[in-house]
Protein backbone atom coordinates (compact mmCIF):
# COMPACT_ATOMS: atom_id res chain seq x y z
CA UNK A 1 0.00 0.00 0.00
CA UNK A 2 1.11 3.47 -0.77
CA UNK A 3 1.77 6.01 1.95
CA UNK A 4 -0.64 8.92 1.40
CA UNK A 5 2.21 11.37 1.97
CA UNK A 6 4.04 10.33 -1.22
CA UNK A 7 1.26 10.64 -3.81
CA UNK A 8 -0.76 13.56 -5.15
CA UNK A 9 -4.13 13.85 -3.45
CA UNK A 10 -5.55 15.73 -6.42
CA UNK A 11 -5.07 15.10 -10.11
CA UNK A 12 -3.12 17.85 -11.78
CA UNK A 13 -0.61 18.04 -14.63
CA UNK A 14 2.03 20.76 -14.73
CA UNK A 15 2.20 21.14 -18.50
CA UNK A 16 5.39 23.23 -18.65
CA UNK A 17 7.24 20.85 -16.34
CA UNK A 18 6.12 17.84 -18.40
CA UNK A 19 7.18 19.55 -21.64
CA UNK A 20 10.59 20.39 -20.17
CA UNK A 21 11.04 16.80 -18.98
CA UNK A 22 9.94 15.47 -22.37
CA UNK A 23 12.96 17.19 -23.96
CA UNK A 24 15.25 15.06 -21.76
CA UNK A 25 13.63 11.73 -22.60
CA UNK A 26 15.89 9.22 -24.32
CA UNK A 27 15.19 7.03 -27.34
CA UNK A 28 14.15 3.49 -26.38
CA UNK A 29 17.44 2.01 -27.62
CA UNK A 30 19.45 4.28 -25.31
CA UNK A 31 17.15 3.55 -22.37
CA UNK A 32 17.63 -0.18 -22.89
CA UNK A 33 21.40 0.19 -23.26
CA UNK A 34 21.69 2.24 -20.09
CA UNK A 35 19.48 -0.17 -18.15
CA UNK A 36 21.65 -3.08 -19.35
CA UNK A 37 24.81 -1.23 -18.27
CA UNK A 38 23.42 -0.71 -14.78
CA UNK A 39 22.35 -4.35 -14.66
CA UNK A 40 25.91 -5.40 -15.44
CA UNK A 41 27.23 -3.02 -12.77
CA UNK A 42 24.68 -4.48 -10.33
CA UNK A 43 26.91 -7.50 -9.67
CA UNK A 44 29.32 -7.04 -6.71
CA UNK A 45 32.02 -9.25 -8.27
CA UNK A 46 32.05 -7.20 -11.45
CA UNK A 47 32.28 -3.98 -9.43
CA UNK A 48 35.24 -5.45 -7.49
CA UNK A 49 36.96 -6.38 -10.75
CA UNK A 50 36.49 -2.91 -12.18
CA UNK A 51 37.75 -1.30 -9.00
CA UNK A 52 40.80 -3.60 -8.94
CA UNK A 53 41.64 -2.47 -12.46
CA UNK A 54 41.80 1.17 -11.32
CA UNK A 55 45.43 0.45 -10.31
CA UNK A 56 46.29 -0.80 -13.80
CA UNK A 57 46.09 -3.97 -15.80
CA UNK A 58 45.98 -7.35 -14.08
CA UNK A 59 46.00 -10.85 -15.46
CA UNK A 60 43.16 -13.29 -14.82
CA UNK A 61 45.26 -15.12 -12.21
CA UNK A 62 46.00 -11.84 -10.40
CA UNK A 63 42.29 -11.04 -10.25
CA UNK A 64 41.44 -14.56 -9.09
CA UNK A 65 43.99 -14.29 -6.26
CA UNK A 66 42.82 -10.81 -5.27
CA UNK A 67 39.14 -11.80 -5.20
CA UNK A 68 39.59 -15.28 -3.75
CA UNK A 69 37.87 -16.86 -6.74
CA UNK A 70 38.77 -19.42 -9.38
CA UNK A 71 40.29 -18.18 -12.62
CA UNK A 72 37.33 -19.74 -14.42
CA UNK A 73 34.81 -17.75 -12.37
CA UNK A 74 36.77 -14.53 -12.90
CA UNK A 75 37.01 -15.24 -16.64
CA UNK A 76 33.25 -15.59 -16.82
CA UNK A 77 32.75 -12.17 -15.23
CA UNK A 78 35.43 -10.64 -17.47
CA UNK A 79 33.60 -11.93 -20.56
CA UNK A 80 30.47 -10.08 -19.42
CA UNK A 81 32.47 -6.91 -18.77
CA UNK A 82 34.25 -7.20 -22.11
CA UNK A 83 30.96 -7.68 -23.99
CA UNK A 84 29.74 -4.44 -22.39
CA UNK A 85 32.98 -2.70 -23.46
CA UNK A 86 33.91 -1.98 -19.84
CA UNK A 87 37.24 -3.85 -20.00
CA UNK A 88 39.70 -4.77 -22.74
CA UNK A 89 42.33 -7.48 -22.85
CA UNK A 90 45.67 -8.26 -24.37
CA UNK A 91 47.58 -11.52 -24.56
CA UNK A 92 51.22 -11.86 -23.73
CA UNK A 93 52.16 -15.44 -24.52
CA UNK A 94 49.90 -17.60 -22.37
CA UNK A 95 48.92 -14.77 -20.04
CA UNK A 96 45.82 -12.61 -20.60
CA UNK A 97 45.87 -9.13 -19.09
CA UNK A 98 42.77 -6.99 -18.53
CA UNK A 99 42.41 -3.23 -18.12
CA UNK A 100 39.57 -0.74 -17.96
CA UNK A 101 38.42 -0.03 -21.50
CA UNK A 102 38.79 3.74 -21.16
CA UNK A 103 38.51 6.67 -18.76
CA UNK A 104 34.72 6.70 -19.12
CA UNK A 105 34.59 3.43 -17.18
CA UNK A 106 36.77 4.87 -14.42
CA UNK A 107 34.51 7.94 -14.28
CA UNK A 108 31.35 5.87 -14.20
CA UNK A 109 32.53 3.78 -11.26
CA UNK A 110 34.02 6.81 -9.47
CA UNK A 111 30.79 8.81 -9.83
CA UNK A 112 28.74 5.89 -8.55
CA UNK A 113 31.05 5.49 -5.57
CA UNK A 114 30.89 9.22 -4.88
CA UNK A 115 27.09 9.01 -4.85
CA UNK A 116 27.18 6.02 -2.45
CA UNK A 117 29.64 7.73 -0.11
CA UNK A 118 27.72 11.00 0.02
CA UNK A 119 24.21 9.55 -0.07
Amino acid sequence: MSNKKDVCTTECVHVQAVEAAQKNMLPDQEVLGLAELFKILGDPTRVRILRALFAGELCVCDLACLLGMSASAVSHQLRVLRAARLVRFRKEGKVVFYALDDDHVRGLVAEGLDHVRHG
